[in-house]
């Protein structure tokens, strides 16, 4: 195919604006479609046009790799849960992670074991060896640290999500100092690699950049998780940059480059909505956390109000206007497709139906967002924060699905609480209130949430696809 050798460098400019067109489109829901298609058309240029530019390419390896790969990630994709899909992206991670390391290590073994040939050999069976020289050692430092930190801590993250008894939260005075010896150690490793080509600290740089991905993470609490996938998919993405070089492939060091770059901008954009810094997310420590869990088990029992589904279905068949709060405990339940009946009911009552979206619910990024997509919830229907808080104060009823902390007014009352400045939905400012949970239990950051005592809201326990659909038979029961 020696039209694609010789054109190589425009297969791979098409597939980058191609990548550019598929952020484009994933920015919004009404084109996610068709930006997830430019991504799997730009994908295949890329993997087509580099298999046969290769030099005396291993077919059957390559080949074989992919089909693993594919059969593996069809499966996956098939069979994976709505509720599992935060840490499946975050065990996803781990791999670009992973690969980087691997491609990391065999480069310079290759290189290595080319330096112990005769050059004019090399040469004679069509090899053109050159000396690794120190950008490509620093290209190789870069790549296989931050893929090895990536693989670990996207490991611990999704072991975390998954609610993995090995995935412990670690706290304590020593972590810090932990910390910063292992990366410190690290560091001087890598650097030394790169000022002698040394391999003892080579793969001692590999080794606690492994050890520090997941001490790193460990600390880091559950209310934070959904920055931390986010952060993790942009240090995938300089990894892969960082080996592009190494690879000498302009495809993969743009590709790289675009996925670290929009994942940075999206952690920062999340932890604008925490009221929170990226350093503060990473560095101190859970939010919320265990002393935080004990002092509110320490409280005096505080009343609630509780109701039924017939109670809550008779309120919003009412009510001229209904915002529903969707969080994890919907993701939990499957309970999107009860919602979406829910409100298309409401709809046909003459009640005004919209949806309210924290950036941070659920465990990951845009996570309520693709539970509604998944439903056909219509998109002019699903606002952001900063679009509906004005509107709570006239809002007759507001419905709460599972979620907990972005709904909890101690982020703006509270100078104690570990989440005050973060801002909420402001959901206690609705007429009425009504909270679907299985029960009283503090929500992943672990904190008490103010908003289930107060006068004007009712707790509905139970699951929240059962307790949905309750709703709804009491809906059309009324006889409306």
């Amino acid at each position: 195919m020696e039209f694609i050798r010789d054109y190589a460098d425009w297969f791979y400019l098409i597939g980058a604006v191609l990548f550019i067109l598929t952020l484009r489109g994933l920015s919004g829901p009404k084109t996610a479609i068709a930006g997830n298609r430019y991504g799997m058309i730009a994908m295949a240029i890329a993997v087509i046009t580099t298999f046969f530019v290769a030099e005396n390419p291993v077919v059957w390896m390559i080949v074989g790799a992919m089909v693993l790969g594919a059969m593996v990630g069809i499966a996956r994709a098939r069979t994976v849960p709505m509720t599992q899909m935060p840490e499946t992206v975050a065990l996803m991670h781990s791999l670009v992670g992973l690969a980087a390391v691997l491609i990391a290590v065999a480069a310079i073994i290759h290189n290595n074991e080319l330096a112990k040939l005769d050059v004019g050999l090399l040469q004679a069976n069509g090899v053109n060896f050159h000396e690794m020289g120190k950008v490509h050692l620093f290209e190789l430092f870069v790549g296989c640290f931050v893929g090895a930190i990536t693989f670990t801590a996207s490991v611990f993250a999704y072991g975390k999500l998954a609610a993995k008894k090995w995935a412990k939260t670690i706290s304590g005075a020593w972590v810090k100092p932990v910390q910063a010896l292992i990366f410190i150690a690290m560091f001087a490793a890598g650097i030394h690699f790169f000022l002698t080509g040394n391999m003892t600290s080579f793969w001692a740089m590999t080794g606690l950049a492994l050890v520090f991905g997941w001490v790193w993470i460990a600390p880091v609490g559950g209310g934070d998780m959904p920055v931390v996938v986010s952060l993790l998919n942009s240090f995938s993405g300089w990894a892969a940059a960082g080996i592009g070089f190494t690879l000498e492939n302009n495809m993969l060091i743009v590709a790289g480059s675009l996925v670290g770059s929009s994942g940075a901008i999206l952690s920062y954009i999340m932890c604008k909505a925490m009221n929170r810094s990226i350093i503060n997310v990473l560095f101190g420590g859970a939010m919320g956390g265990t002393a935080v869990a004990v002092e509110a088990g320490d409280k005096a029992p505080r009343n609630h109000r509780s109701g039924s589904a017939d109670d809550a279905g008779f309120l919003m068949s009412n009510a001229d206007s209904v915002v529903i709060v969707p969080g994890y405990g919907m993701a939990q339940g499957r309970a999107q497709n009860a919602v979406k009946e829910l409100a298309n009911l409401l709809k046909e009552q003459g009640v005004t139906v919209r949806f309210a979206i924290h950036p941070v619910a659920g465990r990951m990024p845009g996570h309520m967002n693709v539970l509604l997509a998944e439903a056909d919830v219509p998109y002019e229907d699903i606002l952001e924060m900063d679009e509906i808080n004005s509107d709570f104060p006239a809002t007759d009823v507001v419905l709460v699905i599972g979620a907990n902390d972005v709904v909890n007014p101690a982020a703006k009352d509270d100078p104690s609480s570990p989440i005050y400045g973060m801002p909420i939905l402001e959901a206690h400012k609705a007429r009425t209130i009504m909270v679907i949970k299985r029960s009283m239990a503090t929500g992943y950051a672990g904190l008490d949430n103010d908003l289930f005592y107060n006068d004007k809201t009712m707790m509905i326990f139970g699951d929240a696809k059962k307790v949905v659909e309750d709703m709804t038979k009491a809906i059309n029961g009324n006889g409306h």
